[in-house]
């Protein structure tokens, strides 16, 4: 339990460049303090002291506007910056060093007594307000933007922005370790405009296409949109 502790705290300097000293760590950081209560919580549920894992959650989500639900699997590591708003679900699982924003929701989708909330990988970055529902899996080492909303499950190292989320492998090297985690959102790809992007030169070079076309005939015409074609498959 005390390592556990000190790998808490010790993730709050590795992601916040705003902590400067022990102190301020453990007395000012609601998101510490909304995993050491779920942690109490979590304990009691796992006794099957049911209704006293739920009163300690209660309180912690009333002292810090965080709420995770006791039943939820949490590894060590987890960074919660800000936090006000974040709701965690009974079946969610998170993996190791995990870092979530403000607003974020680890929903479900069902009211069946099963399995029905996101199990997240190790080292996953998940923006502010984003929502990630139902029984699905995110990679490790994913990075999930500002108010996406994710659906459906990640493979390891993607990127996902926009509303329902667009998945695009990560380029590049990827961080392995807490201490350098990427936190960079306002460089996240724009998967949307890529593909818009692909559309419009396809466009263009169907228009050149056929500005290339007249005075010729059928066959040099075939010939030509082969050629222009050809590159997307067609």
């Amino acid at each position: 339990m005390l390592n556990t502790l000190r790998h808490d705290i010790r993730s709050v300097f590795a992601r916040d460049p705003a902590a400067r000293s022990v102190p301020e760590v453990l007395f000012c950081y609601p998101g510490l303090h909304a995993l050491w209560f779920y942690r109490l919580a979590h304990w009691c549920w796992e006794r099957r002291l049911w209704f006293l894992g739920r009163l300690t959650s209660h309180l912690g989500r009333w002292l810090t506007g965080i709420e995770i639900h006791p039943g939820a699997q949490i590894g060590p590591g987890l960074f919660i910056d800000h936090g006000m708003g974040i709701v965690i679900g009974e079946t969610a699982e998170i993996g190791h060093d995990v870092t979530l924003y403000h607003g974020v929701t680890l929903g479900g989708v069902s009211w069946r007594k099963e399995k029905r909330h996101p199990t997240i990988g190790d080292h996953v970055v998940v923006g502010a307000g984003a929502k990630i529902l139902g029984p699905i899996t995110v990679g490790s080492y994913s990075r999930i933007g500002a108010n996406s909303v994710v659906v459906k499950d990640v493979p390891e190292h993607s990127v996902v922005v926009g509303v329902p989320g667009r998945m695009r492998l990560q380029n590049g090297a990827v961080a392995r370790d807490s201490e350098h985690e990427d936190l960079q959102h306002n460089l996240l790809p724009d998967a949307t405009m890529e593909q818009i992007r692909v559309l419009v030169d396809r466009i263009d070079a169907l228009e050149l296409a056929v500005d290339s076309l007249h005075g010729r005939d059928e066959a040099e015409a075939e010939l030509m949109v082969q050629g222009y074609l050809g590159p997307w498959g067609i």
